[in-house]
């Protein structure tokens, strides 16, 4: 080996060390992690699925749209952020207005394969004109006025599939959704309530509802 040329010792020196990072990096500490993950936090590890009746629904880590087959929210359940993870959208002027190009069956947002979000600034016309519609829509939907609207129900979040709304956001929905399944505002504040995150360690962050868990127990409980 020593009457090999110093180029190639040096180049066989850097692809034994390349061989032995490429089995510590790229083998052992993925199967050591891996397994750990799958020892420790097997729900986490594995996407922090939902089952409901026998069947993997979603997740509790994405958000999920409660639509009919039109795309228009369904009055029984709370209703997520508005989300820009569609495939394939992009924004366009018709006649003074913005329209989103892209939507449509099965393609109105939180799609997990396509974590967007609009990259619109606060005096975006088009950001202005979508926060002002929604506005319309969910006075219209929830019968509330636009002022006691929060913020996170016309904003999409940055990656478009946050699985949480705010408390603030919850309590405008919680009469439609007892209208819509023939039970008290009181019942579904309790299960409200219940799927209430506070703030992480008691400082971090602020307290979120997950409409996934929220809208699955009260499918379980008070069923349409």
């Amino acid at each position: 080996m020593n009457r090999l040329p110093t180029v190639i010792r040096q180049h066989l020196a850097g692809l034994r060390l390349l061989l032995i990072f490429t089995v510590i990096c790229g083998i052992i500490y993925p199967l050591v992690m891996w397994g750990l993950a799958q020892w420790l936090f097997p729900r986490q590890a594995n996407g922090s699925l939902v089952s409901y009746q026998g069947r993997t629904v979603g997740s509790s880590l994405l958000c999920q749209e409660f639509v009919n087959a039109k795309g228009q929210p369904l009055p029984q359940y709370f209703q997520p952020r508005p989300s820009f993870a569609i495939v394939g959208w992009s924004l366009k002027e018709v006649k003074g207005k913005w329209v989103v190009e892209g939507m449509g069956p099965n393609n109105y947002g939180c799609n997990p394969l396509y974590s967007s979000a609009s990259n619109l600034g606060n005096n975006n016309p088009a950001q202005i004109q979508f926060v002002k519609q929604r506005q319309r829509q969910i006075a219209k939907f929830d019968h509330v006025a636009i002022s006691k609207i929060p913020s996170d129900a016309v904003t999409a979040s940055g990656s478009g599939l946050d699985p949480d709304i705010t408390p603030a956001n919850a309590a405008i929905q919680v009469d439609r959704v007892a209208k819509a399944r023939h039970i008290t505002p009181a019942q579904v504040e309790a299960l409200v309530r219940t799927y209430t995150t506070g703030r992480t360690l008691g400082f971090l962050g602020a307290p979120v509802v997950n409409v996934l868990l929220l809208n699955i127990a009260l499918d379980e409980q008070y069923p349409v």
